[in-house]
C-alpha cells in the first residue's frame, strides 16, 4: 500500500488526479491533501513521512520549494504542473519525476513504476503504527529571563505565541507579554497540539483561552482570547479554517 500525500490547490486537479491513481491498478491510499504552502509546512512539520507525495508548483501562497526551505522532506516527490520552466529546479530536490498538466494516465503510471523501482520497500503498515507509538514529550515549561531575573512559565499559563517585528514572545494568563528565544515553528512542535493550534504564519494559540470565534471576511474566522492584550486581531488564516473546525467539533 503506497500512502500517498497530494499538494494541490485547484479541487478539479485534486479530483482527476485522485481518478487517474486510483485507475493505475496500484494500493494506494491518499492519506492527506494540502492546498498550500504554509498547510503543507504545517502538516509536513508535525506527521509521519508519506511514502510518496505528489505536488503541484504554483501553490495558492507561493511556490512549492518553499516547501522544501522551510521542512525536511525525507519522501520522494513527483511535480505536477502546466509549467515545464521548473523541471531543472525540481530535480535537484525529492523529485522522482515531473508531469505536465493535463497529466496523461500512461505517464502516470510509468512515474509510480519508477517510484516502485526507486523505492521497493515503503514503510510497512507495522513500521508506521511503531513509530506513531513512540512516546512524545512536550515541554511543560518555559524558562524566560526578564532582565536580571528567571521565571518558570508553564506552558498551561501561555494564552499564545505571536512574531512581532521579527521577534517571538507570549503571552500569559495575567496579560503579561514575555519574550521567548524560539521561532514559532519551534514552538509547534514544542508544546502539545491537544492545546495549541496554528492560526496563521503570526500566531499559535492556546484553543482553551479563545472567548468567542466570530465569522470574519473572506471565510475567516477572528478569535477573541481571554486577555485582549494583542498587538493585531487574532485571524484564522483562510488555509487553516478548514483544520480549525475540525478540532474545534472534535
Amino acid at each position: 500500500m503506497i500512502k500517498i500525500v497530494i499538494i494541490e490547490d485547484e479541487k478539479p486537479a485534486v479530483d482527476k488526479l485522485k481518478h487517474l491513481l486510483l485507475g493505475t491498478g496500484e494500493e494506494i491510499t491518499i492519506i492527506r491533501i494540502l492546498g498550500s504552502v504554509e498547510e503543507s509546512v504545517n502538516w509536513l512539520s508535525c506527521n509521519v513521512s508519506p511514502d510518496l507525495i505528489f505536488m503541484d508548483i504554483q501553490l495558492s501562497d507561493g511556490i512549492a520549494f518553499e516547501i522544501f526551505e522551510s521542512v525536511n522532506i525525507i519522501s520522494p516527490v513527483i511535480f505536477t504542473t502546466a509549467f515545464d520552466t521548473y523541471a531543472i529546479r525540481a530535480f535537484k530536490v525529492n523529485s522522482i519525476d515531473y508531469l505536465l498538466k493535463p497529466i496523461e494516465a500512461e505517464l502516470l503510471k510509468h512515474a509510480l513504476k519508477k517510484y516502485r523501482d526507486h523505492y521497493p520497500n515503503p514503510l510497512s503498515d507495522k513500521i508506521n503504527q511503531m513509530i506513531s507509538q513512540i512516546p512524545i514529550t512536550y515541554k511543560s515549561r518555559f524558562l524566560i529571563k526578564t532582565g536580571e531575573h528567571f521565571r518558570s512559565v508553564s506552558v498551561t499559563d501561555i494564552e499564545s505565541f505571536f512574531i512581532q517585528e521579527r521577534s517571538t514572545f507570549f503571552i500569559t494568563n495575567e496579560s503579561k507579554i514575555l519574550d521567548i528565544d524560539f521561532s514559532l515553528d519551534q514552538l509547534e512542535k514544542l508544546v502539545n497540539p491537544d492545546d495549541f493550534f496554528r492560526a496563521n504564519r503570526n500566531y499559535l494559540i492556546n484553543i482553551h483561552y479563545i472567548r468567542d470565534m466570530i465569522g470574519y471576511s473572506g471565510n475567516r474566522i477572528k478569535l477573541k482570547m481571554r486577555s485582549g492584550n494583542y498587538p493585531e486581531p487574532v485571524i484564522i488564516s483562510r488555509e487553516r479554517v478548514n483544520a480549525f473546525k475540525q478540532r474545534m467539533d472534535n
